[in-house]
């Protein structure tokens, strides 16, 4: 089961709608709609390449699902954006924030609370498929008058994985990221990188704002959310370090 972000490519669509003035522009959960088909295209046919050359398999097993997640129209998220999206620039721009790879535009991201697709995935993973889903966190939608009406915001992709292995009953939830291990006081004379923590240690120190709402914040309240809902294993790490991650040998290792 793999999971991805949208936040460039969602960032370059708005780029692109914002420069022609001859299309219709599109929201944000049909850019999210967009982004899926063309991100999951990119990461089935590269693995697909990826296995036939190393002689694993040659039959297709990728499937790329487009994933609704449900959101509350009244999360205060809509009143509040923090996820940044797109390129980052080195001067000020209205509208956009000053983080730490310089100044972008942010949008709201309510918590996900339910993925519609979630029957179909399990049953795809028990048929033997490689499923891509849940991509930028999926379409951003609420229920209302039994109709999905689609909201301009972009969820969390690790909020939204943690999510969908509680509703798959997933046993592991391995987030990939640029560091090798999460870190406390990054970025400062004290670094530390840690090995493991357990849920209480890290909803302290995200409380204490060691980790940002913008990245890696979401990815620990992941990891949070998924033990606490049942997962038997939560770990950061870096892409590079995945395989050593699942044997123990690095990462930050979340537990009860």
């Amino acid at each position: 089961m793999i999971t991805h972000g949208n936040g460039p490519q969602s960032g370059a669509l708005l780029l692109q709608q914002e420069a022609c003035d001859e299309v219709p522009k599109m929201p944000l959960s049909i850019i999210g709609a967009q982004t899926q088909g063309q991100i999951g295209y990119m990461i089935e046919s590269t693995l697909d390449e990826e296995l036939m050359r190393l002689g694993i398999s040659d039959e297709r097993l990728f499937l790329t699902v487009l994933t609704y997640t449900s959101v509350k129209i009244d999360d205060p998220a809509f009143e509040n954006p923090t996820k940044p999206i797109g390129p980052a620039y080195s001067d000020p721009r209205p509208g956009f924030v000053n983080m730490s790879r310089g100044w972008r535009r942010v949008v709201p991201s309510p918590k996900p609370c339910k993925i519609f697709q979630w029957r179909e995935i399990k049953h795809l993973l028990e048929e033997g498929f490689i499923v891509i889903a849940c991509g930028g966190g999926g379409i951003p939608v609420y229920k209302k008058d039994n109709r999905l009406h689609g909201v301009e915001a972009v969820i969390d992709k690790d909020l939204a994985t943690a999510k969908l292995g509680e509703q798959i009953g997933a046993d592991i939830l391995l987030i990939a990221t640029d560091v090798e291990k999460v870190a406390i006081n990054f970025m400062q004379p004290d670094e530390k990188f840690v090995d493991s923590l357990t849920i209480a240690e890290a909803t302290k120190f995200l409380n204490e704002g060691q980790f940002p709402k913008g990245s890696m914040g979401p990815k620990v309240q992941a990891c949070i959310n998924f033990i606490k809902q049942g997962g038997a294993k939560a770990i950061i790490t870096s892409i590079d370090h995945i395989q050593d991650a699942l044997l123990g040998k690095t990462g930050t290792h979340f537990k009860k």
